[in-house]
């Protein structure tokens, strides 16, 4: 056969020589000629070299699986040259604080504890611990939780079930997680979308509960113990109807009125007009009107009734009827939660979370504005003086501010053995404010700041005692010293052309509103700064540190 032409052969790259080719000087023998239409190369395999064919392998990528790694026997990871900080996370801690310590750290210097439940199967049933896990963290967000407490209750899911490398993410309304197996395998991410959220502080401790058993060690809770139990929390009604909630706010309103100096009919007049203004907004709401709307129904019988009594020349306050029938509707507790996502590093939730209460409190200033505009027309003497003519009677002071916090606990739905609890914390909290504002003369934003860091302080410890959520002992306790007074006063200056004092008087309402929600937080931090996990290191809670001011 006649040898191809020079020109038509591929040229030879020097560094693609193959150890096979014919050194210079040597004649090899002319190839065996098998048939005319066969071509000949010399990268060919001499005759007589046995060599064993590669198997055929597809299009490789630098993030793919090698050959020789397997997932059970990693290489070990890398370690920095400075090490990892030695943690100490004992068992006998609330697995609040394990889990919010490991979330604060990076997710290289985390410990990987033992599985806490074991499973039958090689591997955890990685869809469904994400799912349940999803589901759990809806239900604490949806009833109010804040979001550094959420990441941490899924977390504590997620490695009891023995995902370590695991990353959840909680903003307002979507819980998502991500699960990575190993660090070259591909990661699984699940989602979920919080649709209803509503106050139930007792399913809300339930939740707690079922989460406190999942990550004990000495408690065995399976898959699907896990998921009925979720079940059953969802299906239980509500420990308190519809009715008894009206009656709750009726009596919130009435003890709010005497709290800033009411009497009797000051009390009863804002009890009715509490009543009107929450059945009006069940009936919104039943319509399908947007919360907006129902806090604006809501806060126009009280003003209506302040109103009416003025026009009437009852000798009452009519200040304190319609700042009592205010108290049951400033959005506090969203406030603190807001606030506190806010001070944990959580930026969009607390945005979200801020923006909600500032939607709820204009809802509350547009009804309260048109009917004070109405009454001023009609001729209403109503006087914004009357803010300095308060009465200091400390005994019907402290006890209304326990029956304040008693029907705030109702609700919220709480669990009747805590109803106690937070009563006494309310009532400590404004004997504390009393004590400093008005005995000892110091201003009401720095007394509401002190009296709100206690109810946080004694909130956190009943948590850490109990194993439950500070929330059904907090939320309630700060009711006495919400801001009712203060907006009231700044709406009624603004529906009289002073705009100036009534925009003075809102900002004192939204700093007193502040300082309670810094104060329970700032009670919080001081509760897990002094009372450190027992063997834990110096270093094991450390604050994300994201700014120096530069």
């Amino acid at each position: 056969m006649a040898q191809p032409e020079a020109e038509d052969r591929k040229p030879q790259s020097d560094d693609a020589r193959s150890a096979f080719v014919q050194p210079t000087g040597v004649v090899a023998p002319p190839p065996a000629v098998e048939d005319e239409s066969s071509t000949t190369s010399e990268f060919l395999v001499p005759d007589g070299l046995d060599v064993t064919p590669m198997p055929a392998e597809g299009e490789g990528s630098a993030f793919s699986t090698p050959r020789t790694y397997s997932a059970r026997h990693a290489p070990p990871a890398f370690t920095p040259p400075a090490g990892i900080p030695r943690v100490d996370l004992t068992k006998d801690a609330p697995w609040q604080d394990r889990m919010r310590t490991m979330l604060r750290m990076p997710v290289a210097e985390r410990p990987v504890p033992e599985t806490v439940q074991k499973s039958e199967d090689e591997g955890p049933a990685v869809p469904r611990v994400l799912d349940l896990t999803l589901r759990i963290g809806e239900l604490l967000l949806a009833g109010g939780e804040g979001a550094e407490d959420v990441e941490a209750a899924m977390f504590a899911v997620c490695r009891s079930y023995g995902l370590d490398r695991c990353e959840p993410n909680v903003t307002f309304t979507l819980l998502s997680i991500s699960y990575q197996p190993s660090l070259v395998d591909d990661p699984v991410t699940a989602s979920r979308t919080v649709r209803r959220r509503g106050t139930d502080y007792t399913r809300l401790s339930a939740v707690f509960r079922l989460v406190d058993d999942i990550s004990d060690d000495e408690t065995e809770v399976s898959l699907e113990e896990a998921y009925r139990r979720l079940a059953e929390i969802r299906r239980n009604r509500h420990p308190y109807n519809g009715w008894v909630l009206t009656a709750a706010t009726g009596l919130l309103a009435g003890a709010a009125s005497v709290l800033v100096g009411g009497d009797l009919v000051v009390f009863l007049a804002a009890a009715v007009s509490a009543v009107l203004g929450d059945r009006l907004a069940w009936l919104c709401a039943g319509r399908g009107l947007p919360e907006f709307y129902q806090f604006t129904v809501a806060a126009m019988p009280a003003a209506a009734m302040g109103v009416a009594l003025t026009l009437a020349d009852v000798d009452v306050r009519a200040s304190a009827v319609i700042t009592g029938g205010l108290f049951a509707l400033l959005p506090g507790r969203a406030l603190v939660a807001g606030v506190q996502d806010g001070l944990t590093g959580y930026y969009i939730t607390a945005a979200a979370r801020l923006l909600e209460v500032m939607y709820f409190f204009v809802g509350i200033v547009v009804g309260v504005l048109v009917v004070l505009y109405f009454g001023v027309k009609l001729g209403a003497e109503l006087n914004p003086d009357a803010a300095l003519q308060f009465a200091e009677r400390p005994v019907w002071q402290i006890g209304a501010s326990m029956l304040l916090s008693l029907t705030f606990a109702v609700l919220l739905q709480q669990e009747r053995s805590t109803v106690l609890m937070v009563t006494l914390n309310g009532g400590v909290a404004w004997s504390v404010y009393g004590a400093m504002h008005y005995a000892g003369g110091i201003s009401p934003v720095a007394s509401t700041a002190v009296a709100a860091g206690l109810v946080g302080l004694f909130g956190q410890l009943m948590s850490r005692y109990r194993f439950a959520s500070a929330l059904p002992y907090t939320t309630a306790a700060i009711g006495p010293l919400l801001p009712g007074s203060a907006t009231y006063f700044g709406l009624l200056a603004i529906a009289q052309n002073n705009v100036d004092g009534g925009l003075v008087s809102l900002t004192k309402a939204a700093a007193l509103a502040m300082a309670i929600a810094i104060g329970v937080n700032l009670g919080s931090e001081i509760s897990r700064l002094f009372l450190r996990i027992p063997g834990g290191s110096s270093g094991a809670r450390r604050a994300a540190k994201r700014t120096r001011g530069f």
